[in-house]
Formats: structure tokens, C-alpha cells, sequence
């Protein structure tokens, strides 16, 4: 048989859906499991932006569209992203893709060279397609790691101490997937300081949850002097919307765009026009939906954080952002003899049916740390207490005494 690639062997993955196929095999098999593994809305996309898809596909709304999206999303992305970060943009710099996530890609692949030693540094633990295209795209990934003490945001020195004259691109997620932690406008000021002695470094920010930020407003690094230019804004559909299967993204940089539109048509051609017309009734029609998704989820993340530090040996800082509570679990681990987050994770889903992700899952644990794992909390409510009852159980009925 005819050989792979060692750069498609090599490809990572995002273990959410490796761990949600287990769950599926063990729901085949008649098991009754609760699942905390995958980080979407578990609401229906609202019901005029569904209207809006259907009303595209009767007027034939079907064919290619231009590479960077239809005119009337672009502008609508502008003004919403711009609205939201207190800065102008140009509907001509923002581009549409199908999901935020390629744009993931088309910056790595537009801002190093391959063999050229280029380097990314990316947040750890963080979404783990980060290093995995940083890794096929040829370029060196470096990661920088989130304390705890610090609300998992990073040392801005540590940073700093990590930018060379190899650095081409600093990836920001805020709020972040998986710790749901926030970089505050303190802690972005700090890092433009730095980036201010680094002209060469472009930053990729990461802003798919910008709307479920639960105490203060959303900031971003691109509104503050001189980092609009160089920072790539990311943001979408999936997680304000709940349109995760619609997968629409859109990205903003004057530089970049029309980069993006080339990569884009060398790849997917465009987004799906149906999904398009739906974003953009997403973005310009009522958001009351969307507002009473962010306070389900605010109830959701006080219940879990809640139930969770009750459970002896376990302990969990409050989220400010997104939907996952990232609970450390090193003394949970010791109690029940469980060598690692990641055989307290297996343990969990194979003996009380509750799936969840472990630190392992995104990136290399972080010295001194200890052991975590993550829960996505887009889960009922209902499922929130059987799941974390379950859990509490597990460890009580496992402890070494």
C-alpha cells in the first residue's frame, strides 16, 4: 500500500470528539452516561435566524459566493466587531470562512515560513488545534503557560522572555477554552507593553466567546494603541448563536484579508451562502436569545463551580468567560490512587458513566500545577447535578483510607 505522510501522521487532533466517540460506543452499548466533553450551546439556533436560512434557500441563495463572503455580512461583522472592541473596521478587512477555525491556519500559514524556524507562542493548556497546526504548518510552537494564581491568564515578563527574532505570531484566546479564564484590561495592557518592544510579532486573538464574558465587559488587545494594525481579530457564529453546525467565522485585519481570501479560495472556495444569510440575521436581528443563552449559562457555571467545590479534594475557580469550568483535581486523584488527571478522567467515564477532558487534552501539563480537568458546562442543569453527583460519589466510594 502506498505510504502517508509524516505530516498527516503527525497531525494532532481535539480530543473532544475522540472522547465523544467513546461516549457514543458506550451509549450504543446501553449505558447511561453524562456528558461534559463538548463545548457547544446545547440550545437551538433562535428561531429567526432559522427562518432567515430558510427564506435564503427559497430564493435560491445556493451558488459560490465571493471567496470573502457576501458584502452584506462583511459589513455586518465590521460593525458588530468593531462595536464590540470600541475601534472602526472596514468591511473590506474582515473575511468569512466556514467557522472561525480556519483562520487558525491561514495566519500561521501567512505570517512563517516553513524550515525558517519561525515561532508561535500559544497559551497552555489552550485549544489544542493551535499547536497542532503550528506543528504541520512548519513552524515552531512554543508554549507559554497559564498559572492558576493568576486566574489562568500568563506572566507578562515570562512572555517577554519567550519573544526572539524568530517570533513571527502570539496567539491571546480570551475567554479561554479550557479554563475559561480572562485576559482583563490590566493584563492586556501588560502584554502590548511588551509587544510594543517587538514590532515583528503579530497576535492572533482569539475572541470566539466575546459575548459570554459574566462579570465586567468584554476587552480586547486590538483596541488598545497601536495593536489594531498587527492583531488579527477571530470571532464567529457558533458559540453566541448557537450555530456551531452552521459554521460560519469571520476574521479582521487590513493586512491579512486579502491574504485570507486567497487561502480561502485554495481551500474551502467560500462559506455555505445559506449559512451566510443566517449569520447575518444572527448578527443585524433581536438578540434576546442570544442574551438569555449567556444568563442560562451564567446560572449553569454558579451551580457547577458550586457542586464542585463541595466534592472533597477537588477545588475550582470561577470562570469569568466561555462555558468550561477547568477544577483541579490533584488531591481528588491522590484520594482514589488515580496516577494522573487523565486515569481519574478514563476511571470517571468507565465506572460512573461522567465524561469529561483532561488537562492533557490541551498541551503539556504545566510544572507545578498540579492535575486538571475540564468540564463544558453547556450541559441542563439537571445533567449538571446527576453528572457532578455522580462524580462526588466516584470519589467517595474510591478513597483510600
Amino acid at each position: 500500500m502506498p505510504t502517508i505522510s509524516r505530516r498527516t501522521s503527525g497531525l494532532g487532533t481535539e480530543n473532544a470528539f475522540v472522547v465523544l466517540a467513546e461516549v457514543n460506543e458506550l451509549v450504543r452499548a446501553g449505558r447511561d452516561i453524562v456528558s461534559f466533553c463538548i463545548g457547544q450551546p446545547d440550545f437551538p439556533t433562535p428561531a429567526n435566524i432559522q427562518d432567515a436560512a430558510v427564506r435564503a434557500i427559497r430564493e435560491g441563495r445556493h451558488g459560490y459566493t465571493a471567496s470573502a463572503g457576501i458584502d452584506e455580512l462583511r459589513a455586518a461583522a465590521a460593525s458588530y466587531m468593531g462595536r464590540m472592541r470600541g475601534i472602526s473596521i472596514s468591511p473590506a478587512d474582515v473575511v468569512i470562512a466556514a467557522g472561525a477555525k480556519p483562520f487558525i491556519a491561514y495566519t500561521i500559514l501567512s505570517v512563517t515560513d516553513p524550515g525558517a524556524g519561525h515561532e508561535v507562542i500559544y497559551p497552555n493548556p489552550g485549544f489544542p488545534i493551535y499547536e497542532s497546526q503550528i506543528a504541520v504548518n512548519g513552524a515552531v510552537g512554543v508554549p507559554l503557560h497559564l498559572r492558576e494564581a493568576r486566574g489562568f491568564a500568563f506572566d507578562p515578563e515570562e512572555l517577554e522572555s519567550k519573544i526572539n527574532e524568530r517570533t513571527r505570531l502570539l496567539i491571546l484566546n480570551s475567554p479561554q477554552n479550557p479554563t475559561g479564564g480572562i485576559l482583563d484590561a490590566g493584563a492586556l495592557e501588560a502584554i502590548a507593553a511588551v509587544l510594543r518592544r517587538h514590532p515583528q510579532v503579530w497576535i492572533y486573538a482569539d475572541e470566539i466567546y466575546s459575548r459570554l464574558v459574566y462579570e465586567g465587559r468584554f476587552h480586547s488587545i486590538a483596541s488598545l494603541a497601536g495593536m489594531a494594525e498587527r492583531t488579527i481579530i477571530s470571532d464567529g457564529a457558533s458559540k453566541t448563536w448557537a450555530m456551531t453546525g452552521w459554521r460560519i467565522g469571520f476574521a479582521a485585519n487590513a493586512a491579512l484579508a486579502p491574504h485570507f481570501v486567497r487561502w480561502i479560495t485554495n481551500t474551502e472556495s467560500c462559506a455555505a451562502q445559506v449559512s451566510q444569510w443566517a449569520a447575518l440575521e444572527a448578527i443585524n436581528g433581536p438578540q434576546h436569545a442570544a442574551e438569555a443563552m449567556r444568563e442560562s449559562f451564567l446560572e449553569r457555571r454558579d451551580l457547577i463551580v458550586g457542586l464542585l467545590n463541595q466534592i472533597p479534594g477537588v477545588h475550582c475557580r470561577t470562570p469569568g468567560g466561555a462555558f468550561y469550568a477547568w477544577p483541579n483535581v490533584t488531591d481528588a486523584c491522590h484520594m482514589i490512587g488515580a496516577e494522573d488527571s487523565e486515569v481519574f478522567r478514563r476511571r470517571l467515564l468507565a465506572e460512573a458513566g461522567v465524561a469529561v477532558l483532561a488537562d492533557i487534552h490541551f498541551g503539556q501539563r504545566v510544572p507545578g500545577e498540579g492535575q486538571h480537568i475540564r468540564f463544558s458546562y453547556a450541559a441542563s442543569p439537571q445533567a449538571i447535578e446527576t453528572g457532578i453527583e455522580r462524580m462526588a460519589e466516584f470519589i467517595r466510594s474510591n478513597t483510600k483510607h
